[in-house]
């Protein structure tokens, strides 16, 4: 027969129960003196299995019973919720099927005492004495006796350790993690755990206070990285590891491999390379880890997106000729292992010093590793490097700003230093632009023939697009690579003309890409890699406008993405940094602007054409350039680049810094933005403030005109070279750039 009752009943009737089973656990306990010779020879956690067990239970239950006489006083004041009733209830289920046989026990122990006692006293006071001197490897915070009270400490360095105290007490099970670290409900083990695990309580029994055990230790740089002859080292990472996408990934390294190798040979011989310390770094591509990773390598023969795996293979290659010490794993499960992530939910901090100087991961990634590393995620967090192709804009990464101003997204709110992100295109300068290297036409190139080979693997890239096709197949053979699923016929968007090859192997695609003219954009995939890989190899990219240009506001593909970027191509790096003769922008529905523009690529002669930065050797300079001057784990501003490189400009009212840097042949650097937010800064300028204010915006510092108000960056997580408004003038660090690599700058490596 079921009973339903009130909240303030049900508290009385557990207050009962649990008060009236405390009582009898706190009769069964054995004095300390009465048991000390049974711990003779045993392990201290053989020691703690008898003694504890009776007194563990009974902590338990006279904490359980303080929170349930706690919750029936604050009743008025907020409802006793399911969840509370249930994980009281809970806690009694799992504890009282073990109380009779412990009681049992512990009668039939008590009684074998007292034989022991009345038969050999002398013994009994030989082992009582020798019980006083200290064991090894027993640590007395850890076990603490029948009779010990701990109360919790009231310090103002620790504010928040009550609180703390009393979030475990009630949620000491939600995570298997806490009693992986000793916590079982008693106040004496949570204030263990709190002061010795995380950080929120003083030390106990007065010891010093060094920190916990994973709290990142400075690093011991005892070797110098040294440029490699050899991608060795690297194969091996990829052998610990398998599916598609690594195939993929080794396939493309040992295709370039001599290229890397050469490339180290000659910046080997190059003068004022600054040493750099041999990095411990480990690469965890989240997007190939668990159910993600499924999805993911299933795509990668079916035509997916394979512009990640290019910047992957490529970021390992440079850091293994860079000499720097490379782990590699797709699995969550080593990716556990590797960072000492205790058995759990992530509730709980990693068991070490992280033992990585870096770690380059995704957003996927990055999810991971919070959930695994639980509080010592934030610790450690300066040094991740983050792969995110489309940039994150400081607006998106700041949580508290962006659900506050209207940019919270499902990518962003991370709160890290927004040049930590790492781009595939050096499009969002806010950003740090990574890279990658593209394919290079062979010394003995074949002639070019009069085909075109179109910008698409999957047909719904092809709909809508019949118009522009024709126009092309009208001047040009056209060639596809389209992935076709085997067996059956399947309907297809590809006019009858174009000669589909199929789903191409790495090698058969640039075998093709090497015969073509024209590389043909069909305005999607966004911003990928083959396009600047087909001018390297000789095409010319043809690629539609975007008019409005895309955005968040306007397309499905950008919306949620951290970004307020406006798309005004295809592919904006090949339009804005490369250009004609190599890229063409047309109006895709205009036949004959297509056709036109088709007819003057053919009239045109062009070599084969790679920006620096897109080189073994620019991309090399590049990533020692970021990994001796990019630190984020110091509290100071950044003195890279430095000062003597800023050229500071003022933007027109509703401009961005980007643009405005731009239009001077310049780049935004944001880590120049400090030098400008000062009264100082405005005065240099020219401008006469009447007011000074500090705000965090991420338009600031900026002027505004009508009033002639001045404000100042109050959050520096906020510098943006992105974002404007219309009553708002910038201030904008400018800086120049060596020729073909936008990432550096002259007199700055």
């Amino acid at each position: 027969m079921g009973l339903a009752l009130r909240p303030r009943s049900g508290c009385l009737v557990l207050c009962l129960c649990v008060s009236v089973l405390t009582m009898m656990l706190q009769n069964l306990w054995v004095p300390l003196e009465m048991s000390r010779d049974e711990t003779a020879g045993r392990s201290p956690e053989e020691q703690g299995q008898r003694g504890r067990g009776s007194r563990r239970l009974a902590l338990q239950m006279q904490a359980l019973s303080m929170q349930v006489q706690r919750l029936n006083r604050e009743r008025d004041a907020t409802q006793l919720t399911r969840d509370d009733l249930s994980l009281m209830l809970q806690s009694l289920r799992q504890d009282q099927q073990g109380l009779a046989s412990l009681v049992e026990r512990e009668l039939k122990r008590m009684s074998q005492r007292l034989d022991q006692l009345s038969h050999h006293p002398q013994h009994h006071l030989r082992q009582h004495h020798q019980s006083h001197t200290p064991r090894p490897h027993t640590d007395p915070s850890l076990h603490t006796g029948p009779r010990e009270e701990c109360e919790v400490p009231v310090d103002p360095v620790f504010p928040v350790c009550a609180e703390k105290v009393e979030f475990l007490q009630a949620r000491w099970r939600s995570d298997p993690c806490y009693a992986f670290y000793g916590v079982d409900g008693t106040t004496c083990s949570i204030l263990t755990y709190l002061s010795q695990i995380e950080d929120f309580c003083a030390p106990r029994s007065g010891g010093n206070h060094s920190g916990p055990a994973w709290h990142q230790r400075s690093p011991s740089y005892t070797e110098t990285a040294q440029i490699g002859a050899t991608l060795r080292p690297l194969y091996e990472a990829f052998s610990r590891n398998s599916g598609p996408a690594i195939k993929f990934m080794q396939s493309r390294v040992e295709r370039m491999s001599e290229r890397w190798i050469q490339a180290g040979r000659t910046m080997k011989l190059s003068e004022n390379k600054t040493p750099t310390p041999q990095m411990r770094v480990l690469l965890y591509p989240g997007a190939l880890a668990g159910s993600v990773g499924q999805h993911f390598e299933a795509m990668v023969e079916r035509g997916g997106p394979l512009g990640e795996l290019v910047q992957w293979a490529d970021l390992g290659a440079c850091l293994t000729i860079l000499g720097h010490n490379l782990t590699l794993t797709t699995s969550q499960q080593r990716l556990h292992s590797l960072i000492g992530a205790v058995p759990g939910r992530g509730s709980c901090p990693i068991q070490r010093p992280l033992t990585f100087d870096l770690i380059y991961t995704d957003y996927h990634g990055l999810a991971h590793l919070q959930g695994a590393m639980g509080l010592a995620f934030q610790h450690y967090q300066c040094r991740f490097r983050i792969l995110d192709s489309f940039g994150t804009e400081p607006a998106f990464n700041l949580g508290s700003y962006a659900h506050s101003r209207g940019y919270k997204t499902l990518w962003g709110s991370w709160g890290l230093q927004p040049l930590q992100y790492m781009t595939m295109f050096p499009h969002t300068p806010d950003n740090s632009f990574l890279g990658f290297v593209t394919e290079q036409m062979e010394s003995d190139a074949q002639e070019k023939e009069r085909i075109a080979v179109m910008y698409g693997k999957q047909d719904y890239m092809w709909q809508g697009k019949s118009g522009y096709v024709e126009a092309i197949g009208e001047e040009l053979e056209t060639h596809a690579t389209v992935y076709q699923p085997p067996g059956g016929q399947t309907a297809t968007s590809l006019p009858g003309f174009v000669i589909n090859h199929g789903l191409l192997t790495q090698q058969s695609f640039l075998r093709l890409l090497r015969r073509a003219k024209v590389f043909v954009g069909l305005g999607f995939p966004y911003e990928g890699p083959a396009p600047v890989e087909a001018i390297a190899l000789g095409c010319v990219f043809l690629q539609p406008r975007f008019d409005p240009p895309h955005s968040s506001d306007n397309n499905d593909f950008y919306k949620g993405k951290p970004t307020t970027r406006q798309i005004s191509s295809q592919h904006p790096y090949a339009q804005d940094f490369i250009g004609k003769p190599y890229v063409w922008t047309v109006d895709v529905t205009n036949r004959s602007d297509v056709r036109e523009a088709v007819r003057a690529i053919l009239r045109t002669e062009v070599k084969p054409f790679t920006p620096r930065e897109f080189t073994c050797e620019g991309m090399l300079e590049r990533v020692h350039t970021y990994i001796n001057h990019q630190t984020f784990c110091s509290n100071s501003s950044s003195t890279w680049p430095p000062v003597a490189a800023l050229r500071a400009h003022l933007a027109p009212l509703g401009q961005t810094c980007v643009s405005v840097c731009r239009r001077s042949s310049l780049v935004c650097e944001p880590a120049l933005f400090h030098h400008l937010n000062s009264p100082a800064a405005f005065s240099r300028l020219g401008l006469d403030c009447s007011s000074m204010t500090e705000e965090v915006n991420h338009l600031f510092p900026a002027y505004n005109p009508w009033g002639r108000r001045c404000g100042l960056q109050q959050e520096p997580l906020l510098f943006s070279c992105a974002g404007s408004d219309p009553s708002h003038r910038r201030l904008c660090p400018c800086r120049a750039h060596l020729p073909g690599q936008v990432a550096l700058c002259p007199d700055c490596q």
